[in-house]
């Protein structure tokens, strides 16, 4: 049987137009960004654009802002998000199964519709004012315009995406697990600590990692149901373009963003990385 000819430079070849993509499309802007925010509208080095936002104490009352909102949004969204995925998972009820039908329809409502829909509900003259109105109670909810605002929006959204990541992990925790734990007499505290969250917690910081990524450079809902200052990092970026077309400051701001992702990316990057003791044969 005749060999087949081996072509050294076939993989490199089959690589090459991703990675030409990659590099004209990611790699090339990023440097550039970078190399902007050194710099003057003139082309000088400079360490201004990075000072102006952390030494100015509306800029920086931005930041602390909106990584408050981020963790947040990330800690209350994992929280119900997972507490569903369980329900879900692990109840046989008949409001389970509907509740599994209908968990992801908030995914196809288009963002802006669903913003404003929240909005109609959540501002003070909303529907839960007027409900209570019914009663004789005067309440406004003091939500609109506020980080609460941000983060009930942005749970909409980001408690069904959770929930499916979740639900998909723990459907890889078999139903003999629990059984032969509850055997034992381990309680529903013990299975989730010592059978479930091995398993599922690489799911649980893939899912964190996402939510936070997204919620610092979020710009629809902060600029629809946020306070005027401070103010999302998404907003203070499009006023340092379109505003004061400060292009130079706008760089410096989208590589300190890109920084405050990468500290969630190395947390990804290492759980998943992390070999488990089984694994290692200990």
């Amino acid at each position: 049987m005749d060999k087949k000819k081996v072509r050294p430079w076939m993989p490199y070849l089959m690589v090459a137009p991703a990675f030409t993509v990659m590099l004209l499309v990611v790699i090339l802007p990023i440097l550039n960004t970078v190399a902007q925010s050194f710099s003057t509208a003139d082309g000088q080095f400079t360490l201004a654009n990075y000072q102006y936002f952390l030494t100015s104490y509306e800029a920086f009352e931005s930041l602390v802002f909106t990584v408050i909102e981020a963790l947040s949004t990330m800690l209350l969204a994992m929280v119900f998000s997972f507490l569903l995925a369980l329900y879900l998972r692990f109840s046989k009820s008949g409001i389970s199964r509907i509740i599994g039908r209908l968990y992801l329809l908030p995914r196809f409502i288009p963002g802006i519709v669903a913003v404003y829909a929240v909005m109609n509900i959540i501002k003070d003259a909303g529907f839960i004012n007027r409900f209570l109105q019914l009663f004789g109670i005067m309440y406004k909810p003091g939500l609109l315009y506020d980080m609460k605002g941000i983060v009930i929006c942005n749970l909409w959204f980001n408690i069904p995406f959770s929930a499916m990541l979740l639900s998909a992990a723990l459907s890889n925790v078999a139903d003999s697990y629990v059984e032969s734990a509850k055997d034992a007499g381990c309680g529903w505290g013990k299975i989730l600590t010592k059978i479930i969250w091995p398993l599922v917690y690489k799911d649980v910081i893939v899912a964190a990692t996402f939510i936070l990524m997204g919620q610092i450079g979020a710009f629809t809902i902060p600029y629809l149901t946020g306070p005027n200052n401070p103010k999302m990092l998404g907003i203070l970026l499009y006023q340092q373009v379109n505003t004061y077309l400060d292009y130079q400051r706008a760089a410096a701001l989208s590589v300190l963003m890109f920084i405050i992702c990468l500290g969630g990316a190395v947390v990804y990057i290492k759980s998943n990385m992390k070999e488990e003791a089984w694994q290692a044969g200990k």
